[in-house]
């Protein structure tokens, strides 16, 4: 398999599509899953409960310098900054917020682009405002694969037609395309 991680980013609207992606995934998939969604900073949980419910894969929220392991989804913390570092493990910060917004998809996705390169699928899913196009553009620019969900078929189309403005993009999926293309990957 060519690639190392995928990398979702959301907000309003993107829930029940996540659900969707993240339940059509098999246990053993061969590829850590980084979800950057935009959540209510002051709820710490019910969140990966929530998901986990739907879900094969494991799923949780990473503590800082948490190495990352294949076969799992890992969920921004709420109200952190989540980035991939070198050496394969998670760093999470409290600096300000990115687009009015911690966790930041946009520094999610750069810190991705910049680890893993052409071996990074991001994908961008409805939201209401622009964080996730720079981040997409920056996987894009590292030779990745950049991905958006299908604006006519987003709730909130507002992130994924600003992706589509900031770079040229792979593939505009329909969710049920988006999880073929994850379970298709060679």
């Amino acid at each position: 398999m060519d690639y190392k991680a995928v990398i979702i980013g959301g907000s309003a609207g993107s829930f029940q599509v996540v659900t969707k992606i993240i339940s059509a995934l098999p246990k053993k998939y061969p590829l850590p899953v980084f979800l950057c969604l935009h959540r209510l900073k002051h709820i710490r949980s019910g969140f990966v409960e929530a998901l986990s419910i739907k879900s094969q894969m494991s799923i949780e929220e990473p503590t800082d310098k948490q190495p990352i392991k294949s076969g799992k989804i890992y969920l921004a913390p709420a109200n952190y900054h989540m980035y991939v570092e070198l050496g394969n493990k998670f760093a999470l910060s409290t600096e300000d917020p990115v687009n009015h917004s911690r966790p930041s998809i946009d520094l999610s996705f750069e810190s991705v682009a910049y680890n893993y390169n052409r071996k990074a699928i991001g994908i961008i899913l409805s939201g209401a405002n622009r964080d996730g196009a720079l981040g997409l553009k920056a996987i894009k620019s590292a030779g990745g694969v950049a991905i958006v969900q299908d604006p006519k078929e987003c709730q909130v189309p507002t992130m994924t037609t600003a992706s589509i403005n900031a770079t040229k993009v792979d593939y505009i999926f329909k969710t049920e395309e988006i999880i073929n293309f994850l379970l298709n990957l060679r």
